[in-house]
């Protein structure tokens, strides 16, 4: 075997499937791990690279990223989303269909999506199409063309460009993602309850936090889960839950998993981190808890960012893997769209941006619950790699998978500096806030794309196709 390129080496490694770090050198050749070896291990003249004290993790895959490119790049676009992500930790990143123009609902405009993202890329980045009213036909080519999976929304979705499926177009489109082999991934709520409870929220303030939420009950999201668990059970189809808010949908979930239905769902960075209203149980000192002030339009979401005793149910589905992972749902737009000026809550486009700050917002309350660095592999990187396909080469430190590495320091506290973040847009809930655990080092295919806050000369990042995967 000839000496690899790089050898990456320190004394907290998290390699394989180990629970806690340990002492190890990641041998890299041609941007693939070829062997993961005790730390004295290292050929003579070979080129290494020295971690010291930081820990190495695999690189985060985080399959759930809005970048709005083409036709809203103003919003977010492929330059800025992904350098935000290489300075976050996150190697590969999955881009959802919606918010460009056109949206990723026929293989035309999956073309025109790859064309605006060629040349743009920081990090690896591959693609999910959309399930909406209407094409039906279009979902074997967009398969065929690399996309991932598919998106649908069962309420509105914001814009016009990618309309909410009913009951009939999805009793349509899971028995023909079901012969692809294809995932749906679904933003559940209930359009009528959500009809409702937005009618009797409308008489309450807008600026209000409390009148928000009130228009999203937790009811919504689970009754249109159980819809979906039963149409997935029905058509035999994979089914993906998007950014579960509700821990009453847990028990959905958990059924649906101990009946055989091949389902996975995720949660989001601000669910484990904010709340909603006064503490429940928990009391002013618990260091985790933020509340939501009213005019606070950062922090609108849907489903919404819930109460206390909902963010430490979800804690407890993480943990006991009723919930498979966690991804950021980083949903950023133009800082007048936020509403800032009026508070309005009902009027602001609702999204948090906090692509850069996954890794430490989620260490930051998961190490305050007790949980090791060795969960977050899992959360961040094995779970979202399996679901899009990708296991064989992100997500784990072994030997044949692509050498993507983050190193960062669990033990750095820092507070968040809007704008000295890489997104497009400034504007997030994450403002101010201390959090733990300082990214130092992003490694892409074994070739550092980010230290300390310098990027590398150029954008390196590989269009990812389902078909190449």
């Amino acid at each position: 075997m000839s000496a690899p390129d790089l050898i990456v080496r320190g004394k907290r490694v998290l390699a394989g499937n180990a629970a806690e770090p340990a002492p190890a050198a990641i041998h890299i050749q041609h941007g693939v791990i070829t062997a993961v070896t005790a730390f004295d291990e290292a050929p003579s003249g070979s080129s290494i690279y020295e971690t010291g004290d930081d820990l190495v993790m695999p690189g985060i895959v985080d399959t759930h990223v809005h970048i709005n490119e083409p036709g809203r790049a103003d919003w977010e676009g492929f330059t800025t989303a992904t350098r935000a992500a290489a300075a976050g930790g996150v190697t590969t990143l999955i881009e959802m269909p919606l918010n460009s123009i056109p949206a990723t609902t026929t293989a035309p405009a999956f073309r025109e999506k790859l064309a605006a993202a060629a040349g743009k890329l920081w990090v690896d980045t591959g693609f999910w199409g959309g399930v909406v009213p209407g094409n039906l036909h279009d979902l074997g080519p967009l398969w065929q063309e690399g996309v991932f999976g598919f998106k649908c929304f069962l309420v509105p979705s914001g814009v016009e460009e990618f309309a909410h499926v009913g009951e009939d177009d999805l009793r349509a489109a899971m028995p023909v993602l079901a012969e692809l082999g294809a995932p749906l991934l679904a933003h559940s709520e209930d359009p009528k309850i959500i009809e409702s409870a937005s009618k009797a929220a409308a008489k309450l303030p807008v600026n209000q936090y409390s009148s928000w939420l009130a228009s999203r009950p937790r009811e919504a999201e689970n009754k249109a889960i159980e819809l979906l668990v039963r149409l997935a059970t029905a058509a035999k189809s994979r089914l993906h839950i998007v950014h579960v808010s509700s821990a009453g949908a847990l028990d959905i979930i958990r059924a649906a998993k101990t009946a055989g239905l091949a389902i996975t769902a995720e949660t989001c960075p601000h669910y484990l981190t904010f709340a909603a209203g006064e503490p429940n149980g928990l009391g002013s000192e618990d260091p985790s808890y933020i509340g939501i002030p009213d005019g606070a339009t950062e922090f609108k979401c849907a489903p919404p960012i819930r109460e206390a005793e909902n963010r430490e149910r979800l804690w407890a589905g993480l943990g006991d893997g009723t919930l498979d992972f966690i991804a950021s749902d980083h949903s950023p737009c133009p800082p007048e769209m936020k509403r800032k000026e009026t508070g309005d809550f009902f009027a602001a486009w609702g999204g948090i941006a906090s692509l850069e700050l996954a890794l430490p917002a989620v260490w930051t309350s998961a190490h305050l619950r007790g949980y090791s660095v060795g969960r977050l592999v899992e959360w961040l990187c094995r779970g979202t790699a399996r679901l899009a396909g990708l296991a064989q080469r992100k997500g784990t430190i072994d030997v044949g998978r692509d050498a993507d590495l983050v190193l960062w320091n669990p033990e750095a506290a820092f507070r968040v500096d809007a704008e000295r973040l890489h997104q497009r847009h400034k504007l997030t809930p994450y403002a101010g806030r201390e959090l733990l655990g300082a990214v130092t080092a992003t490694f892409l295919r074994g070739r550092k794309i980010f230290e300390r806050g310098e990027f590398s000369a150029g954008p390196t990042g590989n269009i990812l196709k389902r078909t190449d995967a």
